[in-house]
This record gives C-alpha cells, sequence and structure tokens, in this order.
C-alpha cells in the first residue's frame, strides 16, 4: 500500500509532514508512505530541504496521493512538465486529497469539477476563480476526492486515508499516538466529528438498505486491482 504526499518547491513544512508523520504510525506490512517531488530536492517556505523519495510518476501508481501546499502552487499548476504527469491521477483507481492550496492542483487537473473544496483563506480567491465552491470548514469529501483547509487540518486527510484504507480502529490508533496528552479523546472526538460524514457506511450498516445504499466502501484490495 502506497501513500504519496506531493511536496513542491517552496512547500509549507506542516502541510507535508504532518501527514507523513500521522500516516507512518501504521506499521502494517507492505505499508508505504512517501514525498513525491518533482526533482531530487525541494526547499520549504522556511528553507527546510527534503530529498525526493518517490517520483511524481510513481506517486500515478499510488493507492493514495496528497497534494500538499506551498508558497508557489500557482506556479505550479502553470508548470506542463509537472502537470502533463499529474494528469494520470485517477479517483477511479486511489485516493485522491488535497492540502490548503493543493486544491488549485485538483481544480487544474479538473478533479474538483462538480465536487466543492476546502482551502486556506490565501488561496480561497483563486480556488473560485478556478469555478470551484469554497466551503466554510476544514474538511470535505467526496466518494475518492478529499480536501482541507487549514495547515493544521492535515491531520484529518491523514486520518481520512488510513480510515479509508485501514479501517476506523488503525486511524484512531495513529490519531492517538500524536495529539496531546490530556485532550486525546476530545481531538479524535473532533477529528471523526468532521470526517465521519464522508466516511463510506459500515458493510453492516447498509444490510437491508437495498438501492440506497450509496457507493462502495473504497476497499484497499479494490485499490489494488486498479493499479
Amino acid at each position: 500500500m502506497h501513500i504519496a504526499i506531493l511536496t513542491f518547491e517552496g512547500y509549507n513544512e506542516l502541510d507535508s509532514l504532518i501527514a507523513l508523520g500521522v500516516l507512518n504510525r501504521i506499521k502494517t506490512d507492505g505499508w508505504r508512505v512517501t514525498i513525491a517531488t518533482p526533482s531530487p530536492t525541494v526547499t520549504s517556505m522556511n528553507g527546510v530541504v527534503i530529498e525526493q523519495m518517490s517520483t511524481l510518476k510513481q506517486a500515478c501508481a499510488a493507492d493514495a496521493v496528497i497534494v500538499g501546499s506551498g508558497i508557489a502552487t500557482r506556479e505550479v499548476v502553470e508548470d506542463p512538465a509537472i502537470i502533463n504527469v499529474l494528469r494520470d491521477l485517477d479517483p477511479s483507481r486511489q485516493l485522491i486529497a488535497a492540502q490548503c492550496s493543493g486544491a488549485l492542483v485538483l481544480a487544474k487537473l479538473g478533479l474538483l469539477h462538480d465536487i466543492p473544496a476546502c482551502t486556506d483563506l490565501i488561496t480561497k480567491p483563486w480556488v473560485i476563480a478556478a469555478g470551484v465552491k469554497v466551503l466554510n470548514q476544514p474538511f470535505y469529501a467526496k466518494d475518492n476526492v478529499a480536501t482541507a483547509g487549514g495547515c493544521l487540518a492535515s491531520h484529518y486527510l491523514a486520518a481520512w486515508a488510513i480510515a479509508r484504507l485501514q479501517g476506523k480502529d488503525a486511524a484512531e490508533g495513529a490519531l492517538h499516538y500524536v495529539v496531546p496528552v490530556g485532550e486525546k479523546e476530545e481531538y479524535i472526538e473532533r477529528v471523526w466529528r468532521n470526517i465521519s460524514p464522508y466516511l463510506p457506511a459500515p458493510a453492516s450498516a447498509l444490510a437491508g438498505r437495498g438501492g440506497d445504499a450509496g457507493p462502495p466502501r473504497c476497499h484497499p484490495v479494490a485499490l489494488q486491482e486498479h493499479r
């Protein structure tokens, strides 16, 4: 199971690295989380240099992709060398999420057609100008596409991805490790309040609902079959 975090020049450390830390709390065999970059190294908005763990092309074959944010995202979406590679992203076979200005990348790729998005307040007018409705909330998902707004909402994206790929218990375990001592129940309850409406219903809850069962749950096996 490969989860790639797209990270570009001028990246926001909170967006890419918090998600990296939470996702790496999963220790299941075969679970792999990488920073995917367009070049061998990228430098953050505050001067933190990190090395490439996977390429953008490899990220396009991942089971889940999180598009990180940064101060140069508007330049990223105008770079054909990057966007042409990312056109292979496909929510029919993988989870795709965006943090803050990462929503601009999804908009450029046409992945937010008729889907509202969450983003940060600075990026909001640019996302609206791209023809996407922006919600005043930290997280939203429809089927296999999710967005989050605000740097500290990055753990919502990580929890959503873990819940989709490994289940709620795994997501809660990862969160329990990273949230503040003395406030763990409060933090975890807030996460579920924000992401639960956008998680597929458990199979047991679908029994007897007939044609009103909603979209099928995106099991890890189903994702792998399309790789």
